[in-house]
């Protein structure tokens, strides 16, 4: 990677048209939005929505399936910066099962989404359990191949770091952290109706990126692999912050709605200002610093 940034899981990733843009925009490393088994619609608009203090969503892992994503999933080398597959599935099989489709197309990651807090099937059943993350990860390692395997996890989880431990005791080679958070709800007291038809939603932006650092400070005491940091990242400082807590790359998603798809040059122009001033040449000087 060209620099610790990555566009995170869920926003803009349906193409490979889309991914270029992002790599052009600055972004470091990309991710697809996550694939499933077979064709799913996602939840009924509204599915999305900004308020005061972040973002409200209950997309609903919408995919075409795995088999219709072949042509774009055999043009990855055309982004020009590695590229990350997430994927998701309602039970281990299908984790396994398109895992290893993807697997044949050699992306730089595997992202396991075992963590959506907005959808019955393939939501936090996985993550929240040491026992069910780790079935996950070594079925998937299993066929993967070469390819590194990293399990995206929730903050829901009673302890993040004992779930991050059981991944990389079952072959996890990175640890993603965190999804969005939730679910939560918002009403509209006009209506007096929630706000989203499907009622609950995961929340992102600024107002979580505190839970991200605490998830992934803990993450980092406990595990040897490298974590993808990912909540509430807008500025330079964000990313500094959640490398500090122990990141070796950082995930941005929601950021592109308050400061637009070019937000990964600006964070990056902003690291370098702030590592300048600070004394620091190496971003990788960076990675832990608040453990010692």
């Amino acid at each position: 990677m060209r620099n610790p940034t990555v566009l995170s899981s869920g926003f803009l990733g349906v193409n490979v048209e889309m991914l270029k843009r992002v790599v052009q925009e600055g972004a470091g490393a990309v991710t697809f939005k996550s694939i499933g088994p077979k064709v799913k619609s996602g939840h009924r608009n509204p599915t999305v929505l900004a308020y005061e203090w972040g973002m409200i969503n209950a997309v609903g892992l919408p995919s075409p399936g795995y088999k219709d994503m072949e042509g774009e999933l055999a043009r990855m080398k055309e982004v020009g910066a590695p590229v990350f597959v997430s994927i998701y599935g309602a039970s281990v099989e299908e984790f396994r099962e398109v895992a290893e489709a993807v697997a044949g197309y050699n992306p730089a990651v595997i992202e396991l989404n075992v963590s959506c807090p907005n959808t019955k099937a393939e939501g936090m059943v996985f993550g929240c359990s040491e026992k069910h993350s780790a079935e996950v990860v070594a079925a998937v390692k299993d066929v993967a191949g070469k390819v590194p395997v990293m399990p995206k996890l929730t903050s829901q989880a009673l302890d993040v770091g004992r779930v991050a431990k059981a991944c990389e005791e079952a072959g996890a080679d990175a640890i993603a952290a965190i999804n969005t958070v939730g679910p939560g709800m918002l009403i509209n007291i006009e209506a007096k109706k929630p706000v989203l038809d499907y009622k609950r939603g995961g929340i992102s932006g600024p107002a979580i990126r505190p839970i991200a650092v605490r998830c992934v400070y803990d993450i980092y005491e406990v595990v040897d692999i490298p974590i993808l940091g990912i909540g509430g990242v807008t500025e330079g400082r964000d990313v500094i912050e959640l490398m500090q807590a122990g990141a070796t790359a950082v995930g941005i998603g929601s950021g592109i709605y308050y400061r637009g798809i070019d937000v990964f040059k600006k964070v990056c122009e902003e690291m370098k200002i702030w590592m300048k001033e600070n004394g620091y040449k190496d971003v990788k000087k960076l990675i832990g610093v608040a453990h010692e």
